[in-house]
């Protein structure tokens, strides 16, 4: 080869290596030069998630991502963020961990997601944490309360939404101590980091000696008769349940069979009524006087702002389905991030949306504070409890916040705000 035709071959490679090094070399957008950012054009923004359609934690869990969809829809018919139209691509993973690492692979690498919204589950999302770290993705407001999402040093792009579990575990407990005192309490959580940080809070609260019986479950075991048996022989007053509501609605129900009826506490992820009714059948009414917490308007309180304008969302983007606790989430998730969004600019960068939730000071429809900062990527810090009467979900006493600590269970006075005449966040 001519020496000529050997430097112009080295000319045209290194020409070649620095357009694909400038094309790779960031998530820089649109005016910033930086090259392309993933899932986001100037029309579009593509994110996704993962969540149970199927499985052991599928039901009311089905309808949390349609529901946030359904609010992308309703902002893209109002012309969406910053001119760009929200695509939502929703994966089914059974509440299967190995199935959660492929379709979230499939996700970021065959999809080119720009962030992964709202993935459900603590078994499940555990398991891909570090593969979203190391491919830069933002993992925005996981649905679950695990205190592993809280670890801005270790995962600076994964920032929580629901309460975590202790601090419900904490609010539960704190219903304990001061409404019933002296009762024999036992807990019933699942195998993991669900189960164990809220009986961390339980206990933190009543103290270590103070749960007589503690019991775990499996979900891939539905036999849920050994350990509600054991309870009934420790002679069990009132069971602190950390169960998805498949589970919760198998552990009431076996009690009944066994002729146990020890008062109800249920985390907020398995205690919608709405849910668990549908699950019981006609079985339901053994749901009267559960005892359960939650941070978001009461599916059923129709003359709350954020409740009418869910409502009208779900009658014109989700086919008017059956409205619970769990559309009512999901379209808060939607909300939020929207809000995110208008925060990060129209030059979007996954940089700047990190930024922008690290930012903080955000409201909605929650009873509890958001908790977002640089140094806090809990979400919901507190929750209100809710009882069971005359078939009725209710709320009742006053909202509460507390951290993950030592810290006290006080009551948390500050009103919701309301939602916008339109019902879609402005840009900030």
């Amino acid at each position: 080869m001519p020496p000529s035709t050997r430097r112009a071959l080295a000319i045209a490679t290194a020409i070649t290596l620095l357009a694909t090094s400038a094309a790779c070399s960031g998530d820089g957008g649109g005016s910033s030069g930086r090259g392309p950012v993933p899932g986001v054009t100037d029309a579009e923004i593509v994110v996704g998630t993962h969540m149970p359609l199927t499985g052991p934690a599928s039901a009311g869990y089905s309808k949390i991502a349609p529901a946030t969809k359904a609010y992308f829809d309703y902002v893209n018919a109002n012309g969406g963020v910053h001119g760009r139209k929200i695509t939502y691509k929703i994966m089914d993973d059974g509440y299967n961990p190995a199935n959660t690492q492929q379709v979230v692979r499939q996700l970021v690498l065959q999809d080119k997601v720009f962030a992964v919204l709202n993935g459900l589950g603590t078994p499940t999302h555990t398991g891909v944490l570090d593969f979203l770290k190391s491919n830069r993705v933002p993992d925005l407001f996981v649905a679950s309360g695990s205190r592993s999402w809280d670890q801005p040093d270790k995962y600076p792009g994964t920032f929580g939404f629901n309460p975590d579990y202790t601090v419900e575990g904490k609010i539960l407990a704190n219903h304990v101590k001061t409404a019933l005192p002296g009762k024999k309490v036992c807990f019933l959580g699942q195998d993991d980091d669900f189960g164990r940080d809220s009986l961390a809070g339980v206990e933190q609260v009543l103290g270590a000696g103070a749960v007589v019986a503690k019991q775990t479950y499996v979900t891939s075991n539905t036999n849920v008769a050994p350990q509600v048996g054991a309870f009934k022989a420790a002679g069990c007053e009132v069971v602190v349940l950390a169960t998805v509501p498949g589970f919760t609605a198998l552990a009431v129900g076996t009690a009944a069979r066994l002729g146990f009826k020890p008062q109800w506490l249920v985390s907020n992820v398995g205690a919608d009524h709405p849910t668990l009714a549908k699950q019981l059948g006609d079985a339901a009414p053994l749901l009267e006087g559960m005892i359960g917490v939650n941070y978001l308007p009461m599916q059923n309180d129709t003359a709350n702002p954020w409740i009418q304008l869910f409502s009208k969302v779900n009658k014109e983007h989700n086919g008017d389905a059956p409205f619970d606790g769990n559309t009512v989430y999901g379209m808060a998730v939607g909300y939020l991030f929207v809000q995110v969004l208008q925060a990060a600019g129209k030059d979007l960068t996954r940089e700047s949306v990190l930024a922008a939730v690290s930012r903080g000071g955000y409201q909605g429809p929650g009873l509890a504070p958001l908790r977002f900062s640089d140094t806090d990527h809990s979400g919901y810090g507190g929750e209100r409890l809710t009882r069971v009467s005359g078939g009725v979900q209710a709320y009742f006493g006053p909202a509460y916040e507390t951290d993950e600590g030592d810290g006290p269970v006080r009551e948390y006075a500050v009103a919701p705000v309301a939602p916008p005449a339109n019902g879609i966040p402005a840009a900030s």
